[in-house]
C-alpha cells in the first residue's frame, strides 16, 4: 500500500502553498493524498443547520475538486474527505484512520501571536498530531 499525506485544504492562498509542498512530497516518496476539509457543525439554537451544512459541504467541494485537478494533473493519486468536525480534530482523525505518514496545512499569514489568540489549526495540530505535522508558511 502506498503511503499517505494528508492534507488540510480550504482553497485559501496558503491551502494552494500547501498543496505545492504535498504534492512535491507525495512525488518523492511514492504517495498518495488525501485532501480534507474539516467543518464544524455549529448547534441548533432553535434553527436549523440543515442550509448552512449544504452552503459548507458546496464550498468544502468546489475547493476539493480544484485541488484533485492539480494532483492528478501532477500524477499522484488522491482521494478527498469532508469531515463534519474542527479542522485540526479532522486532519488528525483522517491522519489516524489512513496511517499517514504526515499531515500538510498552510498559514493564513496571520501574526503568530494572533494565531495562539485564535487557535488556528497549524498550532493546533503540533500539540494534537500523533504524526508529523509540515506547516507551510504563507507565500509572502
Amino acid at each position: 500500500m502506498a503511503r499517505t499525506i494528508v492534507l488540510g485544504y480550504d482553497g485559501s492562498e496558503g491551502a494552494r502553498a500547501a498543496l505545492d509542498k504535498a504534492i512535491e512530497v507525495a512525488q518523492l516518496e511514492q504517495a498518495r493524498i488525501v485532501i480534507v476539509f474539516g467543518y464544524e457543525i455549529p448547534a441548533a439554537h432553535g434553527g436549523e443547520t440543515g442550509e448552512y451544512r449544504r452552503v459548507v459541504r458546496a464550498i468544502a467541494e468546489k475547493a476539493a475538486a480544484d485541488a484533485v485537478e492539480r494532483i492528478r494533473q501532477s500524477g499522484v493519486e488522491c482521494e478527498t474527505e469532508l469531515i463534519p468536525k474542527r479542522p485540526a480534530e479532522g486532519l488528525v482523525s483522517v491522519a489516524e484512520q489512513t496511517g499517514a505518514s504526515m499531515i500538510v496545512v498552510g498559514t493564513h499569514g496571520e501574526h503568530p501571536l494572533a494565531g495562539l489568540i485564535l487557535g488556528s489549526v497549524p498550532h493546533k495540530l503540533l500539540h494534537i498530531s500523533p504524526v508529523p505535522v509540515l506547516v507551510v508558511p504563507h507565500p509572502s
